[in-house]
């Protein structure tokens, strides 16, 4: 049984950390995004990506960050993976400062502090090596030792269910098999965080329910902290929080957690909150504002524990009246 329910709460989105994490413990974030923009310009125009977008992640969460196309999600990514520089704002991932690595610090950030996973195979494995030896590679780079090296491998392909596809090169494997391996890669350096861009977009819906299910068996297993961007909403029914990106802002999170009721029943409880960002912007969900027609402006009203918002009657008043006055003039 499933229950939804909605909310409003303040802050940087993710403010409270984890119920793991014990009450009055104070968690430094393993990703901390505030006030991030990207600004991209061609040919004399500017296209705002990210337009003061807040995020924090706290070490060994799974989140799911959920958009569109053109949301900003892959600008998101591409910034938190090292790839590009964010115009303005702050973004700190594991205690690195994304906007002041030089590339030294760059190279050394990729390598040890960040693990990826791509939607296409073709950037996660490389083609004439096989599945052992494509999780060897960030090892032996990294300057392990062959006896680590060989245990590590051992390990993660187990971990993974891939260890029938030691010796195969990733043609001689399905898409899932490739995947789960590109993920036993993507952990084999043991970064603070994984990132995975699409990492179900190629796979049809039984596969991406068995990657997924791998993610979250290594979050839970290993503790990496994992962020998972995708366009798909279903990704988010296997992680506990949701957040979702609507015009390069954060604009709400589905928190999910499973409760027995007074049978011993188990119940998973869905609770949807609006993210308010700094300066007390929010954007309500799209059902809402259809639901009530609202545009242009709302009415407010503070109220002892929760804010009022209706539709502005003034303006629905006067709608009426144009729409009056255009029929007269019809007549």
């Amino acid at each position: 049984m499933a229950t939804t329910t909605r909310g409003m709460p303040r802050g940087v989105p993710g403010d409270a950390a984890p119920a793991e994490a014990g009450a009055g413990v104070v968690t430094t974030p393993d990703i901390l995004c505030q006030d991030l923009v990207r600004i991209f310009s061609t040919d004399g125009v500017e296209v705002q990506a990210l337009q003061g977008l807040n995020l924090r992640i706290d070490p060994g969460e799974l989140v799911a960050v959920v958009g569109a196309s053109g949301s900003g999600k892959s600008t998101l990514l591409t910034i938190l993976s090292g790839l590009d520089r964010p115009t303005g704002g702050s973004a700190v991932v594991a205690g690195t400062d994304l906007l002041t690595m030089g590339r030294r610090e760059r190279l050394r950030y990729q390598r040890y502090t960040v693990g990826f996973v791509w939607q296409q195979t073709s950037r996660n494995l490389l083609p004439y090596l096989t599945a052992a030896e494509n999780v060897a590679v960030p090892l032996a780079i990294t300057g392990r030792s062959r006896s680590h090296r060989a245990a590590r491998v051992n390990e993660l392909l187990e971990l993974l269910a891939v260890g029938h596809c030691r010796d195969r090169r990733p043609d001689e494997m399905s898409g899932g098999e490739q995947q789960r391996t590109a993920l036993a890669v993507a952990v084999a350096g043991s970064p603070r965080v994984l990132l995975a861009d699409e990492p179900t977009g190629e796979l049809d819906e039984a596969t991406s329910v068995e990657v997924l299910e791998a993610m979250r068996g290594v979050n839970a297993e290993l503790g990496v902290t994992t962020l998972i961007v995708t366009h798909d909403p279903t990704v988010s029914e296997h992680v506990r929080r949701t957040v979702q990106i609507r015009d390069g802002r954060t604009s709400t999170e589905t928190l999910r957690r499973t409760e027995v009721d007074e049978h011993g029943a188990e119940q998973h409880v869905a609770e949807e909150f609006a993210v308010v960002d700094r300066v007390g912007r929010l954007q309500l969900p799209p059902d809402f504002v259809a639901s009530l027609d609202l545009r242009d402006r709302v009415r407010l009203a503070l109220e002892t524990d929760h804010v009022g918002v209706w539709p502005d009657a003034t303006a629905d008043r006067r709608r009426a009246e144009q729409r009056d006055e255009t029929n007269g003039d019809d007549r």
